[in-house]
């Protein structure tokens, strides 16, 4: 298996896909192995290396300073999304059976929609997370990539698991389903079951990266408008097709402006990661970086130069130029914490809730990307001169709520790409969701492999 570029394994550089970290004389030298890869090491995994990423996790596609592009496996010219594209390329073509993706905002199943492939979101809490490069620890996740849902359950249990480092991880053991993951496969698992579709998906509602922090009503809807993205008309047809997978196996899909509409993405949208995200690289840096810089001020004496605000300052670059600074502080000690970010994911939590119960549901069903994969060669729709761009998605609210998700192969679009199908459930229903995606996969068994070439077989669309 392989191990994404931004998770420690002991005496390998963490990349983290930037090339600070790869400095010749400072490289960041994992001391250690991050505890999902310490586990998988003594269930017997054999570790090829790591995967290509782009820098930080922090963006929809992969191209990384550090090593450059990495391509669909389906049609090299094309995006095989991101953070987790490298997992996703080597696994579906088969360079390995497995590998670990992590998720801030879509980083494993956007990436698992282009290429066929699984990828899971577990509740936050089974997993841990410590050693691995956070983005923004409070959304952060990881989980395991794979050509199927059983292997993807048998990863899943190897890597879950309470840590003393992460103490998310201690609820799992009250609340989780428990283990092993395989024994909830069973084709009928589907038979009975009540999917809602989010209205706010299909109408492309924007949900803001790393939330919106307290502002007026005013920059909040501007905001809100700038995240839009689209549902464009060939996804959205891949979509209604892909439900037809589901309803032969006996699922009924519901329908409805109510189910998690516009009002829901509004609540979401408050949620604020913003003013903790440094809090996440110190906690990594003093276990898991080299002893010269176990912290970002460290680093910025040897090297001579800060990390980027990307992960140590709220993201107070030139977008935010108009906007109140973001002050860097602990999540612990922040008497704005409730406001900015503790009762706003409470009521975001308590609505994906009451809509489940409301509409008697066992989950939500919708497309894992807003788009097709783009092809990479050429600019991007919306984004002049920009040659890599997505695809992008309208899935970040898991990442708020940390309730599980999972996309499987859905089909393919008439291009020969493929779309995937994503499935949420209630927290700590891991098992049910996993046995969900095996029913879908052992009714429609729509993954075909790719055909591996240097140059794309594909009509460009």
């Amino acid at each position: 298996m392989v191990i994404k570029a931004n998770t420690s394994i002991e005496g390998l550089v963490t990349t983290d896909g930037w090339k600070g970290y790869t400095i010749p004389g400072h490289e960041l030298i994992a001391p250690k192995d991050a505890p999902i890869v310490a586990r998988l090491r003594a269930a017997g995994a054999v570790l090829l290396g790591h995967t290509n990423m782009p820098d930080f996790a922090a963006s929809d596609t992969n191209r990384s300073f550090s090593f450059g592009r990495t391509g669909n496996a389906y049609d090299v010219r094309f995006s095989p999304g991101g953070s987790s594209g490298g997992t996703v390329t080597a696994v579906t073509s088969n360079e390995a059976v497995l590998g670990n993706g992590t998720d801030t905002g879509n980083s494993i199943r956007m990436p698992a929609a282009t290429s066929s492939v699984v990828g899971v979101f577990p509740t936050r809490g089974p997993v841990p997370i410590a050693g691995i490069a956070p983005l923004d620890w409070l959304l952060d996740n990881t989980g395991p990539i794979a050509r199927n849902v059983t292997d993807a359950a048998i990863a899943l249990g190897v890597m879950a698991g309470p840590d003393p480092a992460d103490p998310r991880t201690t609820e799992a053991a009250t609340k989780a389903m428990p283990g092993p993951y395989t024994q909830y496969l069973k084709k009928d698992a589907l038979k009975g079951k009540r999917f809602g579709v989010p209205a706010f998906i299909l109408a492309g509602a924007g949900i803001p990266f790393q939330g919106v922090c307290p502002e007026s009503p005013e920059k909040f809807a501007e905001d809100r408008q700038n995240a839009v993205v689209p549902l464009e008309p060939e996804t959205r047809a891949a979509f209604l097709k892909s439900l037809d997978g589901l309803r032969a196996a006996g699922a009924e899909i519901v329908f409805s402006d109510d189910i998690l509409p516009d009002s829901f993405a509004e609540i979401a949208a408050h949620t604020c990661t913003l003013p903790y995200i440094q809090q996440g690289t110190e906690t990594f840096l003093a276990s898991y970086g080299p002893a010269e810089y176990p912290s970002s001020e460290q680093y910025a004496k040897a090297v001579g130069s800060p990390l980027p605000g990307t992960i140590i300052n709220g993201m107070n670059d030139g977008s935010r130029k108009d906007r109140t600074p973001i002050i860097e502080t602990t999540l612990e000690t922040d008497p704005n914490a409730e406001a900015t970010y503790f009762r706003p994911r409470r009521d975001a939590l308590f609505a994906y809730n009451d809509a489940l119960t409301r509409f008697h549901l066992d989950g939500f069903v919708y497309p894992a990307t807003q788009m097709p994969p783009p092809d990479e060669t050429m600019p991007q729709k919306g984004e002049a001169g920009n040659i890599s761009g997505g695809p992008h998605s309208d899935t970040s609210w898991v990442n708020i709520l940390g309730v599980p998700a999972i996309v499987v192969p859905g089909g393919f679009y008439p291009s020969g790409l493929p779309f995937g199908l994503e499935i949420s459930a209630q927290s700590w229903h891991d098992g049910d969701l996993l046995g969900y995606a095996y029913a879908y996969e052992q009714q429609t068994h729509h993954r075909r492999p790719p055909v591996l070439v240097e140059k794309g077989l594909l009509t460009a669309k």
